[in-house]
């Protein structure tokens, strides 16, 4: 998702350079446009360098023969369209005055008033000019209207006095901004596996088998697990795409080297999502050097070792195993027969031989089977099924599964109070709740 974030003119200018890491880190696209007072305190320069776009400055287009904005008399609406959530960080007293009272003097202001996403403001400021009746007022206005407030810290301020008007963590604005764009962080505190791409198994020094697999829905899911809140480790076969900022990369060519990779790395990850497409055979001999055309040629096949197999045996008490199954025909009977052979909690199917989904493709559309449910996953964007997916294994863990797989001690370290220790049935629910929910459990999908 896009994030505009507007840079006006205080102390805390500077600070936004780590409001742009922090929003980076949850896989959003992140552009900065910056009022002339914010110039005075930080360079574009520096947020071009973070997010790779230049930095918006003026609502006009530069003299001839300098560098500048030159389409910039129209960018505040494309930009205003481009943007998920506008968030200006810091926001000081006079841009909060000019947008309670609709002035547009500037890009950052006029973009403000030609935009219908969410709109959050972090105030930082002197503490008297905080709680100045003006600001406060402006303040409200604002909140009437929609736009959301991000309270500023107390502590030493810049000026020597001591108060409110500090800017918010950085952390703390973009976990704001994304509650503003409906994305959780129910995955916060897990190390997410990943494997994505098509395996290759060598014929020769130039040739080898390989499959259609672009990687695309590994990658979604590995972006969707890092903005929900995992650390992701994402362990490729080869593959064209770009690995999504802060996420892990690990590179590897064959089935042995990515059955080599995950099971080296398992034992750290809490959540596993194998959605490589790996090789099911590889040659039993590979010629040294480049074979010639001479005639027929029959080449020999060995199975590849089965890794979700393995990693179902390796399994402990408490983990959730979740299958892909791309097929071509029968998918449902298929992806059910998979589900029950592996021994694993669920398996996405997705039937590959419809034309504009499946490998190499930006969409995809799937069902989610489980032992008794079979939950339908429309055409969509492959990261837009990547959410989709991981909505339905955060559902598997919810705390009544955790129940009924893990003991008391297990849960809270000691036993569970009896209903003499409780005021009521209801009280003793909501301690199993919250201990269940405190325990980690490791996630495998393949």
């Amino acid at each position: 998702m896009k994030v505009m974030v507007g840079v006006s003119g205080g102390i805390a200018a500077y600070k936004a350079a780590e409001v742009v890491r922090a929003l980076q880190k949850h896989a959003l696209e992140v552009r900065v446009t910056m009022t002339d007072s914010a110039r005075q305190f930080i360079q574009p320069l520096t947020f071009a360098a973070l997010t790779g776009h230049k930095v918006i400055t003026s609502l006009w287009p530069a003299p001839d023969g300098e560098s500048g904005d030159s389409d910039a008399s129209i960018e505040h609406i494309a930009e205003a369209q481009w943007a998920d959530a506008l968030v200006v960080a810091p926001a000081t007293a006079n841009t909060l005055a000019k947008f309670a009272h609709g002035l547009a003097d500037d890009f950052l202001t006029t973009m403000y008033l030609a935009t219908t996403a969410p709109v959050l403001v972090a105030p930082a400021m002197n503490v008297n000019m905080w709680e100045h009746p003006a600001t406060q007022a402006n303040l409200e206005t604002l909140r009437q209207r929609g736009v959301r407030v991000i309270e500023p810290g107390a502590g030493y301020l810049a000026c020597g006095m001591v108060g409110a008007g500090r800017l918010a963590d950085p952390e703390y604005i973009a976990s704001a901004v994304l509650n503003a764009l409906g994305r959780s962080h129910d995955l916060a505190g897990e190390v997410v596996l990943i494997t994505a791409g098509g395996t290759r198994e060598a014929l020769d020094p130039v040739r080898f088998l390989g499959n259609r697999s672009s990687g695309k829905m590994g990658y979604a899911l590995a972006e969707a697990a890092q903005s929900r809140g995992a650390r992701v480790i994402l362990i490729s076969a080869p593959s064209a795409l770009y690995p999504p900022a802060h996420v892990e990369l690990v590179k590897v060519t064959t089935a042995d080297e990515m059955r080599a990779a995950v099971l080296s790395r398992m034992p750290e990850a809490t959540v596993i999502v194998k959605s490589a497409a790996v090789a099911d055979y590889r040659p039993s001999i590979v010629a040294d050097q480049k074979l010639k055309r001479t005639g027929p040629m029959t080449i020999e096949f060995l199975p590849t070792e089965d890794i979700l197999a393995e990693v179902v045996r390796q399994r402990r008490p408490g983990q959730l195993i979740v299958g892909f199954a791309a097929e071509t025909q029968n998918p449902l009977e298929n992806g059910r027969a998979k589900l029950l052979k592996k021994g694993v909690d669920a398996i996405v199917v997705n039937d590959v031989s419809r034309v504009g989904i499946g490998f190499d493709s930006d969409q995809n559309g799937a069902t989610f089977l489980t032992a008794t449910t079979a939950i339908d996953l429309p055409e969509m964007s492959k990261r837009k099924m990547a959410d989709r997916v991981l909505d339905e294994v955060v559902g598997l863990r919810r705390p009544q599964s955790l129940l009924v797989e893990l003991s008391v001690a297990e849960l809270s370290g000691e036993a569970l109070p009896s209903k003499s220790q409780t005021a009521s049935s209801d009280q003793g629910s909501e301690f199993v709740v919250k201990a269940a929910a405190s325990s980690r459990r490791q996630i495998i999908i393949e």
